[in-house]
């Protein structure tokens, strides 16, 4: 995955030589840590600028919900004095009720509040997976088929699902350390100074030990985290790799090598996953040594006070009841930034996906195409996937409406790259590509690729029915249009065979189906969809003879009154084409009609001449 370039913070705003503070450079500095998307401080400001705005109302009512809940439980502590003093010391029979009930009243309320708070919080956290997830995806279908070229769907899953659900654990921990434990022990604090000012000083003399302890902690999370991250990533990779290669793990016996794989991807995970929960756990010995030592000279001071010093047990009572209350909420803000730096591995994954340019190829803003004919130009196209590795090189083809251009030649020669480019699944480095006169980088893709029908030799079927994937082709044709294209690519027959006919499920890429009917229902789908232009690539490679005898009548009469580019490798099937061009390392080194290629005696005729021997030999054979 590319990493963003890291962005260069300004000079620290210390003092100058003469001692004085430059405001100014403060306020670089400031607004550079903010801005840093790469530091922690500047994920959780994007974080909270792209989704707390939006759902800030919701906020409010769980914020208000949580200073109930704090505000509860400072007067729970500050009860304790009334509860000693009044029924344990002067045994006041009317505060026994008042203050019995009060105390009823007080967790009540505070039950409430928490349930609203809860439900609110969960409310809102679910949506902003959905919004996470629906603008990843959103991003991802802008991006063209480079890419993907160069991403594992392994690293898109981790990022989608681990990156939302890590943005909401970020904003409910700051939610929650924010509007209860920081108010709760605000209150708790405020309750313990007013009760007893010089026992509180002892307990918050602890407070700075506890903070810069953890903070040492949070830097080795961060990057364990990172690690463990690309595990689990590595984790769903060997699953898909498992299941979508299914018959050559069986085939070549790789069983326990994927075991092993396996095995070593989870140990790895496990191993990390221990070491961020033993990082996580130090902060509890910390805080309850700590939390101890200060509780004991309070109990010690205390103690002493009310015996030897005649003071009322009541104000001490209230004061350990809010040390004691002061615990939990002091330990999660302690853990607060631990917490969130675990979770900012999948959050900086997702964000590199949405940061990532949308592909050129894939912007809509263009003027739709203007098709009359369907006349497609190649005009010394030259185009690489990398820099440095050109795959074409000074192209010229054209072919008009009604005619069918034929692309030959060895594999590797780049016959498919030109399908490509034809629907612009990537850009031409040189020269142009040309649709009715009309240069495809200037027309909307969206238009472009709509009058269109494309069947590849790598078929992919969705998950879903027979019929779904046939209706890919149209969405909005009737079940009789589906059906009617499935008897035009002589895919009706063995679909009616099925269990559920149309409604057959085809399992995962269609795993249930042979690639020969895979075939069938992708040209199908091409005749549903009644496209002006029509792309054939190998579009018979997976059928028997007696199959490809029936598709080619099927697509003989589909081909009519359309522009046709076909590759194919069968040349019996593309010896009628209009024209027929002879592709060898991304060069086009003949064009003719079948009769002229093989006068003129060159690469063309070599390859009819050994296929027809190799035919007559088969033949002979049977």
């Amino acid at each position: 995955m590319t990493q963003p370039e890291a962005k260069v913070l300004p000079k620290s705003p210390l003092p100058s030589e003469d001692g004085k503070l430059n405001l100014r450079r403060w306020g670089d500095f400031y607004r550079a840590i903010i801005n840093n998307d790469e530091g922690t401080v500047g994920v959780v400001v994007r974080i909270l600028r792209a989704n707390f705005r939006d759902h800030r109302k919701g906020y409010m009512i769980s914020f208000l919900f949580l200073f109930i809940v704090a505000a509860m439980t400072s007067l729970s502590a500050w009860i304790m004095r009334d509860v000693v003093n009044q029924i344990f010391v002067a045994q006041s029979v009317e505060m026994l009720w008042i203050l019995s009930f009060g105390v009823m009243a007080i967790f009540i309320v505070k039950g409430f509040a928490t349930y609203g708070q809860v439900v609110v919080q969960s409310r809102i956290g679910n949506r902003i997976v959905a919004e996470n997830q629906k603008r990843f995806y959103d991003r991802c279908l802008r991006f063209g088929l480079d890419f993907y070229n160069d991403r594992a769907s392994s690293e898109l899953i981790m990022s989608i699902s681990g990156g939302s659900n890590a943005i909401r654990s970020i904003l409910d921990t700051i939610v929650l350390s924010l509007g209860r434990d920081l108010v709760t022990l605000l209150g708790l604090i405020f309750v313990m100074v007013y009760q007893a000012p010089l026992m509180s000083i002892i307990a918050l003399l602890v407070a700075p030990i506890a903070i810069i302890s953890v903070s040492k902690l949070v830097k080795r999370i961060r990057a364990i985290a990172k690690q463990e991250f690309a595990s689990s990533t590595q984790i769903i990779s060997i699953i898909q790799e498992t299941v979508q290669g299914a018959k050559i793990v069986k085939a070549f016996g790789l069983s326990d090598h994927m075991r092993t794989r396996m095995v070593t991807a989870v140990s790895s995970v496990e191993q990390r996953a221990n070491k961020v929960s033993q990082l996580q756990a130090r902060t509890s010995p910390l805080m309850e040594s700590l939390g101890g030592i200060s509780i004991g000279l309070v109990i010690l001071y205390a103690g002493w006070a009310t015996i030897s010093a005649g003071k009322t047990p009541g104000e001490f009572m209230s004061f350990i009841t809010a040390l004691l209350l002061a615990y939990e909420p002091a330990k999660r803000l302690a853990r607060l930034n631990v917490g969130i730096a675990e979770s900012l591995a999948p959050v900086r994954a997702l964000f590199n996906i949405l940061d990532h340019p949308p592909s050129v190829t894939e912007t809509d803003d263009q003027p739709p195409l203007q098709l009359t004919r369907g006349k497609i130009e190649l005009i010394d196209v030259g185009f690489g996937y990398r820099p440095v590795d050109k795959v074409l090189s000074g192209i010229n083809l054209s072919v008009d409406h009604g005619q069918r251009l034929a692309l030959v030649g060895p594999s590797g020669g780049g016959k498919s790259t030109i399908l490509s480019l034809v629907q612009r699944f990537y850009d031409v480095q040189e020269g142009s590509v040309r649709v009715d006169d009309q240069d495809i980088r200037t027309v909307s893709v969206g238009s472009l690729r709509h009058h269109i029908a494309f069947v590849s030799q790598d078929v992919f079927l969705f998950s879903g029915t027979v019929r779904d994937n046939i209706r890919i082709g149209r969405l909005d044709a009737t079940d009789e249009e589906v059906e009617a294209a499935a008897v035009d690519a002589f895919a009706d027959g063995f679909i009616r065979n099925l269990p559920k006919g149309y409604d057959s499920h085809v399992g995962e890429n269609g795993v249930q189906l042979s690639g020969g009917q895979r075939q069938r229902l992708a040209i199908a789908r091409a005749i549903l969809k009644n496209a002006p232009i029509l792309l054939l690539d190998e579009a018979t490679s997976a059928l028997d003879s007696e199959s490809e005898r029936m598709i080619q009548i099927a697509l003989d009469k589909l081909v009519e009154g359309r522009t046709t580019i076909v590759i194919a490798h069968r040349l019996a099937t593309i010896l009628s084409a209009d024209k027929i061009a002879v592709i060898e390392r991304g060069h086009v080194v003949e064009v003719g009609t079948h009769p002229e290629l093989v006068r003129m005696g060159g690469v063309y005729e070599k390859l009819y001449r050994y296929q027809f021997d190799e035919g007559r030999a088969e033949m002979a054979i049977a």
